[in-house]
């Protein structure tokens, strides 16, 4: 199972304060592990979000919106692409974590969808199509 661990951001984070050295230090040891245990697949830390853009979509017409996003909670500070039995094991992961945020973080785990869970509207020319776009970008 593939999920996806968001470490939500917060005022420090989206006003560009970095973290010190201890964090860094704590973080890379983790990061560490979780390779080592064949959990972790990929992440990274986010710029803050007055450097980002939203896109729009309204029918064919699409809106820029530039950051900074409201709503400090709901924003994004990185992420880990794991790979695990199932998700009981990533909370037990999730749980060795150190506090990605001075003051206090918040990590959220969410289940990346398999090609299987589609059910009858992933065809095989579907599929197919899917295979290849994965096989190019790994």
């Amino acid at each position: 199972m593939r999920v996806l661990v968001f470490v939500k951001a917060n005022e420090d984070s989206e006003a560009g304060v970095m973290p010190s050295t201890e964090l860094l230090e704590a973080m890379g040891k983790y990061n560490e592990e979780l390779v080592d245990a064949g959990i972790m697949k990929g992440g990274d830390g986010l710029q803050p979000s007055k450097k980002g853009k939203r896109i729009l979509f309204d029918g064919s017409s699409r809106t820029v919106i530039d950051g900074p996003f409201t709503e400090t909670k709901e924003l994004v500070a990185g992420f880990w692409v794991w790979e695990v039995k199932d998700m009981e094991e990533a909370v037990a992961w999730a749980r060795r974590c150190p506090n990605p945020m001075d003051g206090g973080g918040v990590l959220e785990i969410r289940p990346v969808f398999e090609m299987s869970d589609f059910g009858e509207a992933m065809t095989s020319d579907v599929a197919e199509i899917h295979n290849r776009v994965r096989d190019k970008s790994n």
